[in-house]
């Protein structure tokens, strides 16, 4: 198995976006300068700034810090939490210079300042924060109060007094915050250091507050010469926090997220989607990992050292590898790369190419592989592979597929006739005979019809349970708001979700589908508004019209509303799934004669 987090090792070929990062951070014409490191959840950005702390980690002169903000989120205010993180680690200098020592103390106790400011005055007056403040002495202990009364209850009269009274006494305390800049800026010049670079990672996990009190922060603080900020995250997530907090003015044209953004971000570094090739690499290092542990450092070395010189056609085979590792058993060898092939191509579409989503496919591979090898059960790895393809992206399918092989020992007959092209005789699995991704995977080797099935579902077997909510707390940040404006049953939420269909993977896509049947399921009353999502929504992409049809033909036909068959043959007509639609509502008005008049009209 594999560790589910960010690591400092290439296997995602980013040595190019390394490279470019590192050549603005060192460009002294530059600074300071702000990087967008973008990507969607699990495309490696977090991988990509664990690089880059280990290329920087003893240069001399860099000082380099990473800064999670989501990991203080309701526990210290944005500002204030990325401020000290970068003071503490300028402190953990034992070689200080007094005179360093003497701004750095300066620049802890103005934080005194910006913590009064973000738990009180942020409430309802942004005086601080924007910099629209003279100096210290404008504020009144009486004025502080007077902003705060009756805002907050977690903002004692009390506290605010005593901050405000110790801090006035001390003569060395700057009267005014907008000479932090200039204080930072100083401290940097004492302390010695070249470059301060900043990495703050998973912004795009914090609330939309968080977010832009991060960014308002670099701006309006740390924002000198010999600085550099490096913002791992999803821009979509960014903008969407902006266009929360600004709303667009009708009539208007500009995109606030998009212009914020780009203000914010100078120079933006895109992490691109994994094709085939990139994530066969991918999967094919992670098998040697496992399989060839005391020469991985050395056979990982080898193969990028000739992707590097033939980045374009390199192509890991047997004989690359056998040639130079001699001593390595040729089975593994064949069969590793044999099922790097089987699963790149299918994870790389099905997946976006994700790097942490076919890590978890791995894992889960890895995991039962293990669970049968302690039950004294040899299991073929490729069957089992070809099975968890279906079990991750036809749930439906490999259900049913799960209930013939019950019933029939192991060998469904089904299955036989569908892989010799047989489909006369076809009846639990003839929906998806025109289905491109099962047809496709059907041809994937090894044929399963050769094999008892009985022992890769039994550790299959909790998939096989209806529980389709298990896989939400596994979607990206888009995905979820996705889901979040589909169960909203809001008009508008729903059309918004819908527009962002393109932006999420198949398997994703597939997994806010499951989570919003599960929903209809749960009710005991559907909802006309939570229906049209899961119709909508089915009719966003191909690979999701079968498993709807199937998903609706599981509803019991007392369930359906008169009011819900208008969609639902809509949705026939835009998926070209009109045969199994009219099939479908024959059934449920033989089961259902209330639904008879309104099947009728929508059969004219």
């Amino acid at each position: 198995m594999w560790k589910d987090s960010e690591t400092d090792i290439d296997l995602l070929d980013f040595d190019y976006l390394i490279g470019i990062t590192k050549d603005i951070i060192e460009n002294e014409s530059l600074s300071p300068c702000t990087i967008g490191v973008y990507g969607d959840w699990g495309s490696g950005k977090s991988s990509l700034v664990e690089m880059l702390l280990k290329d920087y980690e003893k240069k001399e002169g860099y000082l380099c810090l990473k800064f999670n903000g989501w990991l203080f989120e309701d526990y210290e205010d944005a500002k204030t939490a990325l401020l000290g993180s970068i003071l503490d680690k300028i402190n953990e200098n034992k070689k200080l210079t007094a005179k360093a020592k003497s701004t750095l103390k300066k620049l802890f106790n103005n934080l005194n300042y910006l913590d009064v400011a973000s738990k009180g005055l942020k409430y309802g007056a942004d005086i601080l924060l924007t910099g629209g403040i003279g100096t210290i002495a404008d504020i009144t202990v009486q004025t502080v109060l007077n902003k705060t009364k009756s805002l907050t209850e977690d903002v004692k009269s009390e506290d605010i007094k005593k901050i405000l009274e110790k801090a006035s006494k001390k003569d060395e305390v700057r009267k005014n915050l907008r000479e932090f800049r200039n204080d930072f800026e100083k401290l940097l010049k004492e302390t010695s250091i070249k470059k301060l670079v900043v990495f703050i990672d998973e912004l795009d996990r914090c609330n939309h507050d968080t977010i832009l009190e991060t960014l308002e922060a670099i701006r309006l603080f740390l924002f000198i010469k010999g600085t550099s900020f490096i913002i791992g995250a999803d821009e979509r997530q960014v903008m969407y926090a902006v266009r929360t907090k600004f709303p667009e003015v009708k009539g208007n044209q500009i995109d606030i997220g998009k212009e914020y953004l780009e203000k914010m971000i100078q120079y933006p570094i895109k992490i691109p989607q994994l094709g085939i090739n990139e994530v066969k690499f991918y999967i094919t290092c992670l098998f040697f990992q496992n399989e060839f542990r005391d020469d991985y450092s050395e056979i990982l070395q080898f193969i990028k050292k000739g992707r590097q010189d033939n980045f374009l056609d390199f192509e890991i085979t047997y004989e690359l590898i056998k040639e130079k590792f001699v001593s390595l058993d040729e089975n593994k060898i064949k069969e590793t790369i044999s099922l790097s092939k089987q699963l790149s191509s299918v994870l790389s579409s099905s997946l976006n190419g994700n790097p942490r989503h076919c890590k978890r496919f791995l894992n889960s591979l890895s995991m039962r592989l293990k669970m049968a090898e302690l039950k004294k059960i040899n299991l073929d790895k490729k069957a089992l592979a070809k099975i968890m393809l279906i079990e991750y992206f036809k749930d439906d399918v490999f259900k049913k597929i799960g209930q013939l092989q019950s019933n029939e020992k192991g060998k469904p007959k089904e299955l036989k006739l569908i892989e010799n092209n047989d489909w006369n005789d076809v009846d639990v699995l003839k929906l998806w005979r025109e289905d491109e991704w099962f047809q496709n995977w059907l041809n994937i080797e090894p044929k399963l019809a050769d094999f008892d099935l009985q022992p890769y579902f039994y550790f299959t077997r909790e998939s096989l349970q209806n529980n389709s909510i298990k896989s939400v707390t596994s979607l990206s940040t888009e995905a979820l708001s996705v889901l979040t404006d589909l169960l909203s049953q809001s008009d508008s939420k729903r059309k918004e979700a819908v527009k962002k269909s393109s932006n999420i993977s198949e398997f994703e896509s597939l997994e806010v589908l499951k989570s919003v049947f599960f929903s209809i399921e749960s009710s005991s009353d559907i909802d006309i508004n939570l229906f049209k999502s899961f119709i909508e929504w089915s009719a966003t992409r191909e690979q999701l019209y079968t498993d709807a049809i199937s998903k609706l033909s599981s509803l019991p036909a007392e369930r359906i509303k008169v009011s819900f068959i208008p969609s639902v043959f809509q949705f026939g007509k835009q998926s070209n799934k009109l045969t199994e639609i009219k099939e479908l509502a024959s059934k449920w008005e033989k089961e259902s004669p209330k639904l008879k008049t309104a099947i009728a009209l929508e059969n004219k």
